[in-house]
């Protein structure tokens, strides 16, 4: 599988974190890999069918056909879910067809897709299924959550860093996240190790920057959210299963 990163669309950046493609020799098999969390939502388009990707909290099986390109914008951490005007936590662990959540603008967008469409030019339709979405940009102290809850702080500290209850917090991490913030922390967590040892890190290593207590706390979490050995992502290339709202890659 040939797997790419694309820029942002310039009137999406900040809120998209990147554009993604990836493609199966129309003389390979069909393959199945695992999306891991990493706390983000995509607009997919999967060569028949524009979807939102869901924030997940275990690995989730994608097929890929031989000969289909399959594209995607990849939003960062609670970006998304206003734009949409759907609640993460509606969505969480699914693949939900853009359809259901605002169907004229989908039909739309379908019509543009031909078969054959290139990757430059699928992204160029889900940048302008993106900026049509009727929701406001999320609120901007998503943001400053995501990041401190990134550096391990607690939930505790996070909402009085910024000024909200406790139950404040919780409810606009199941809105914007998809998860409360202790299950976010997690996830933050674990896509920093895995671009860690994604990198050829070593294991240890991976665990102390990324902020777990030891090496065994790492190779547990790693199990939980991901279904394989640390190892099995060490040294991984762009065709294996790495943390992505998309398929491959944190």
């Amino acid at each position: 599988m040939v797997y790419r990163e694309h820029p942002a669309p310039p009137a999406l950046r900040g809120q998209v974190e990147c554009g993604w493609s990836a493609r199966i020799a129309a003389d390979a098999p069909a393959q199945v890999q695992d999306v891991l969390p990493d706390g983000c939502m995509d607009l997919v388009w999967t060569g028949g069918e524009l979807v939102v990707a869901g924030p997940d909290t275990a690995p989730h099986p994608v097929r890929r056909s031989p000969g289909t390109v399959t594209a995607g914008l990849r939003f960062a951490p609670g970006m998304l879910p206003a734009l949409l005007g759907v609640p993460a936590c509606a969505v969480r662990n699914q693949r939900v067809p853009l359809a259901e959540l605002h169907p004229a603008l989908a039909r739309r967008a379908t019509a543009r897709l031909e078969p054959d469409a290139t990757p430059a030019a699928i992204l160029t339709v889900l940048g302008d299924v993106a900026t049509a979405l009727p929701g406001p940009q999320a609120e901007p102290g998503l943001r400053a959550v995501a990041a401190h809850l990134g550096t391990g702080a607690s939930a505790g500290d996070t909402a009085q860093r910024l000024g909200w209850t406790d139950r404040s917090l919780h409810r606009r991490c199941l809105a914007a996240f998809g998860y409360g913030p202790a299950v976010l922390r997690r996830v933050l967590r674990f896509r920093r190790a895995a671009d860690l040892l994604y990198a050829g890190v070593p294991l240890a290593e991976a665990a102390a920057r990324a902020g777990y207590a030891d090496q065994p706390h790492l190779s547990r979490e790693v199990r939980l959210l991901a279904g394989v050995a640390p190892r099995q992502l060490a040294g991984a290339n762009r065709s294996t299963p790495l943390p992505s709202g998309s398929c491959t890659t944190a």
